[in-house]
């Protein structure tokens, strides 16, 4: 029998559940160390008051691993669901890691085409690189219907209007400034053809997205918290006018 490569798509902000299970550890560590003490004439009870306060680091953790494992493919098919398919789009992914979104978009279309955008920053998921973006692209046998770009949103070299369908999953607030990420919403809105369709989902910054799409003449709108995902995140869905 042919061995089949499963694809795999990683866990996202390794090093936030890392440090959520460690702080969870070093609380419980300490309450069950140290049951209390004193400073003058005022006592600090730690044990079992911080037991709660450990839990909630450690459930914090094991939400973002059910997240990565399953809530996030939950969140892709509902993001992919705004999008009314005709098979035939050219589609954008900004931020693609290991081609969650990318793929997904691919086995939607029939004669269209998926291109994921990154610059593959290590901390936002492990094994964020192009070998194991191209591995998943195999095992789902989307490569005909994708290519990859090396690219930084705020920079993008794609002429005006080249794609009807631009989506971006946890990626935006990786840019650090206000100008950076309202730049990168503007390259967004450029390469996006008349009538297309931009769906956006973050867990920060929505509103800030909002305000430059709504500034780079896009329709907006925003879907209420979807608690598939944690932190919870809500989904923007920006349209250009027809020209």
């Amino acid at each position: 029998m042919a061995n089949v490569t499963k694809a795999d798509y990683g866990i996202d902000a390794p090093h936030v559940i890392r440090n959520l299970f460690l702080v969870g550890l070093g609380v419980l560590a300490l309450c069950l160390l140290v049951h209390q003490f004193t400073v003058g004439r005022v006592t600090f009870v730690l044990y079992p008051n911080l037991f709660w306060t450990a839990g909630s680091f450690a459930l914090g953790g094991v939400l973002m691993l059910l997240y990565s494992k399953v809530g996030k493919f939950r969140h892709r098919d509902r993001m992919l669901a705004q999008i009314p398919w005709t098979g035939g789009e050219r589609v954008l992914d900004v931020g693609t890691g290991r081609g969650l979104l990318l793929i997904g978009a691919a086995k939607k279309l029939t004669n269209g085409k998926a291109t994921g955008l990154d610059i593959w920053n290590q901390e936002d998921l492990t094994g964020n690189n192009l070998q194991n973006l191209e591995k998943n692209i195999a095992a789902e046998g989307v490569g005909a219907k994708t290519n990859v770009v090396n690219e930084d949103v705020q920079k993008m070299t794609f002429p005006d209007a080249t794609f009807d369908v631009i989506v971006s999953l946890a990626c935006l607030h990786n840019i650090y400034n206000v100008p950076g990420r309202a730049e990168a919403c503007r390259q967004i809105a450029r390469v996006l053809k008349p009538g297309g369709v931009a769906v956006i989902s973050d867990f920060r910054d929505i509103d800030e997205y909002m305000g430059a799409f709504t500034q780079a003449g896009l329709d907006v709108r925003k879907l209420p918290l979807g608690f598939a995902t944690f932190p919870p995140m809500r989904i923007l869905i920006a349209r250009k006018a027809r020209g």
